[in-house]
């Protein structure tokens, strides 16, 4: 404990918190996508060669839910951590319209790439959720874990 009366965090506490939030947030998430796309008929494509369709894919589900997520979680962090960190407006508020882009251009280009290299795949309802849940975690993971080292207060000397 600090004179202040909290705790410092090193970077494997950062790290473990990340890996539970990635992990509750990949349960939580392909739950709740499983509701979601439980009614659909059929096998689910994983993408779709049409920038307009209204087909619903798998991978153009994870675009909303990796961005909603990413800026959500980035809010989130901020305030959960009891650590001394940086306030809230600027930084917290830039990291999470950066966070927000970030993911969008990274789900956005992994999308095309498993388009152009793959091609259309369909899936069954569980592979979609599993696939959606990863996702939910892995943006939950990175996004909890970027968003706690960039807010801490560097240790006082």
């Amino acid at each position: 404990m600090s004179a202040a009366g909290t705790e410092s965090m090193n970077k494997a506490d950062v790290m473990k918190g990340a890996v539970i939030s990635g992990v509750i947030n990949a349960v939580i998430n392909g739950a709740i996508q499983y509701f979601i796309l439980r009614g659909h008929e059929g096998p689910i494509p994983m993408t779709v060669d049409s920038i307009s369709t209204d087909t619903h894919t798998v991978l153009g589900s994870s675009v909303p839910l990796a961005v909603s997520l990413a800026m959500i979680l980035t809010a989130v962090a901020h305030t959960t951590v009891k650590a001394p960190k940086k306030p809230f407006y600027p930084g917290t508020l830039w990291l999470t319209v950066k966070h927000g882009i970030f993911t969008f251009g990274l789900v956005v280009a992994g999308a095309v790439m498993w388009q152009r290299i793959v091609g259309t795949v369909e899936v069954g309802l569980g592979t979609a959720v599993v696939l959606l849940g990863i996702v939910a975690g892995l943006v939950a993971g990175i996004v909890n874990y970027m968003t706690i080292n960039a807010i801490l207060e560097p240790p006082s000397n």
